[in-house]
């Protein structure tokens, strides 16, 4: 399909908008960047995502899923609007490829709905491998699997489109009439309805996506046919490399593995690490489940991903994977809530950002019991600002009826998801990061915490160092490392709403210096809550606050990227020794 692409259209003055990022790896080593690809993910080299800053082959930006349709039809439209400026130059053409589930994401069939009534001559392709993560789910999935069109229909599909713009008689009004005498062809041929054409776009396929003289063929065919049309192309995730066609979902981000083999290699193979944060959540997840019968588990498309799979393989009737619909998940979990249930919504913090009203206006208003269980907050790492988890704090802070919490370890963890399902908790937010915790014994007994209580784990005397989350690990580590406990006292503030106002009074009280730590964005996150509250207070000290930059973060490893940010031991310890020496 991408080597297709690439033959037929005039990229990059013709636009190729991508959906989900992951497909695009084949369209950049064909786009330039062969020799750098091997810098792919790494710090400073190429992005892990296709993006018009690195390349103009890149026509658009995409990490999360399902913006595709949307984005192209606005560059379809505008091709429309702005004609060619030089005389004899071929106007551009706009493809979105979207897959990898991406179907089943809400704005995809807002753009359909766009598609269908706006004067464009835009081409989708459906890339349909019938995967994203883990299996796709839902009515759509189910609908593509048995669509099915006739050859004949096809063949003289494409004959009467033709033929209508060789004699150029393309209106609207006639393509819609085109439309509807397909439709009455497609019955008479397959008795079948088709949901695309419905919506007033010519529908082709399916087609082997693998077949490339077949699919250059096809797009020969459309690429000069005037209206929208989509392409239905089958796919297998994985395709040529045997252990990713049989395990696809391992396969969707395996880590190094050596390719003769397809072992996948642990990355530390003599030194055991402790459990995943994802897979700590889902064990408690499952544990609390099978304590209290009214806990349902809701995830958007990230079973494995969250780890939810654990408690989906033991009570399969009380998980819900959704498919790739964050904003879905929170009003769905939402509606569960309001008749008695205790949904624990799990969403990749950065996919939560297309949830935000659905929180405010379905879940918050009402208090109804919902835990939004923020995976992947704070830095993520390789996949790049697409996918940090940098504003969460920042833009949940401000909402009221939120409790939002950050475990400073897996111990912590289970305590706040332990709290979080007792009763009259309202909606609960509880962040936390990707990869591995910091302790081998995570399974401890679960208990509650008062919420809105900090925790102080120093006792000194002339800085206050306030953390929230995991990030509090390397501030303990840098006050041992610089054996400052005598003067540092160091407060793991658990609590980002409500903060602890008898916590915050003492330290107004005893401390003119005070720093705070959040791997979250610096501009209006636990930082600047703590600067509220002294000044709402009437407290007047120096507060050096440490957090992420406003600038959106590149992609690297999570420790190279905390350097970067000044937010590694180094930092904090540098910071520390500065405020102490004042």
């Amino acid at each position: 399909m991408t080597v297709a692409l690439h033959y037929v259209f005039d990229t990059p003055n013709d636009r190729i908008v991508w959906d989900v990022g992951h497909q695009a790896y084949g369209h950049k080593i064909l786009t330039g960047r062969r020799e750098l690809f091997h810098t792919n993910r790494k710090l400073h080299g190429i992005k892990p995502f296709p993006s018009p800053e690195e390349s103009p082959y890149d026509a658009f930006i995409c990490g999360h899923a399902s913006n595709s349709i949307s984005a192209a039809l606005g560059m379809a439209v505008a091709n429309k609007l702005t004609p060619p400026a030089e005389e004899g130059v071929k106007s551009r053409r706009c493809v979105a490829v979207i897959g990898d589930g991406a179907m089943s994401g809400g704005l995809a069939f807002e753009g359909l709905n766009n598609v269908s009534s706006s004067l464009n001559d835009l081409l989708i392709i459906l890339n349909d491998n019938d995967m994203s993560i883990d299996r796709a789910v839902g009515g759509m999935e189910q609908y593509l699997l048995k669509l099915n069109t006739s050859p004949r229909y096809n063949k003289w599909r494409f004959r009467l489109a033709r033929w209508f713009e060789r004699n150029g008689m393309l209106s609207d009004k006639r393509r819609k009439g085109i439309i509807r005498l397909s439709n009455a062809v497609k019955a008479a041929l397959s008795h079948q309805q088709n949901i695309f054409e419905g919506m007033n776009i010519r529908y082709f396929g399916p087609f082997d996506g693998h077949n490339v003289k077949e699919v250059v063929r096809l797009l020969r065919e459309l690429k000069d046919m005037t209206g929208p049309k989509l392409l239905h192309l089958h796919t297998i995730k994985g395709k040529g490399y045997t252990p990713a066609e049989e395990q696809a979902t391992i396969w969707h981000a395996p880590g190094k593995f050596d390719p003769e083999t397809g072992e996948r290699l642990a990355t530390h193979p003599h030194k055991p690490s402790p459990l995943r944060y994802q897979d700590v959540f889902g064990h408690t997840l499952l544990e609390l489940a099978q304590q209290n019968p009214r806990i349902v588990g809701v995830t958007p498309a990230m079973p494995t991903g969250c780890s939810m799979n654990i408690m989906m393989e033991a009570m399969p009737e009380r998980t819900f994977d959704v498919g790739i619909a964050e904003g879905h998940a929170v009003t769905f979990s939402a509606g569960m809530a309001k008749e008695g249930l205790i949904p624990f919504c799990n969403i990749y913090s950065a996919f939560a950002q297309r949830a935000y009203d659905n929180i405010i206006h379905d879940a918050a208003i009402l208090r109804l019991p919902v835990v939004l269980c923020l995976d992947r907050a704070g830095l993520v790492g390789e996949d790049g600002p697409t996918h940090h988890g940098a504003f969460d704090m920042a833009a949940l802070r401000p909402i009221p009826n939120l409790t939002i919490c950050s475990p400073m370890n897996e111990h912590e963890l289970r305590n706040l998801m332990f709290t979080a399902q007792l009763p009259d908790m309202g909606t609960f937010v509880i962040r936390y990061p990707r990869g591995c915790g910091v302790m081998q014994d995570w399974h401890s007994p679960m208990q509650s915490v008062s919420v809105g209580t900090a925790r102080q784990l120093t006792n000194g005397n002339k800085l206050a160092v306030l953390t929230i989350g995991p990030i509090g690990n390397l501030a303990q580590k840098a006050i041992q490392e610089l054996h400052a406990e005598a003067q540092v006292a160091h407060y793991d503030m658990r609590f980002l709403k409500p903060l602890d106002s008898q916590a915050l009074q003492r330290i107004g009280q005893d401390f003119q210096r005070i720093i705070t730590i959040e791997d979250g964005c610096r501009t209006g996150g636990m930082g600047t809550a703590v600067m509220e509250w002294m000044s709402d207070h009437g407290f007047t000290p120096t507060i050096h606050r440490m957090g992420l930059p406003d600038e959106f973060v590149e992609h690297g490893t999570v420790d190279e990227l905390y350097h970067i940010c000044g937010l590694d031991t180094d930092s904090i310890k540098a910071a520390i020794e500065q405020q102490l020496n004042q």
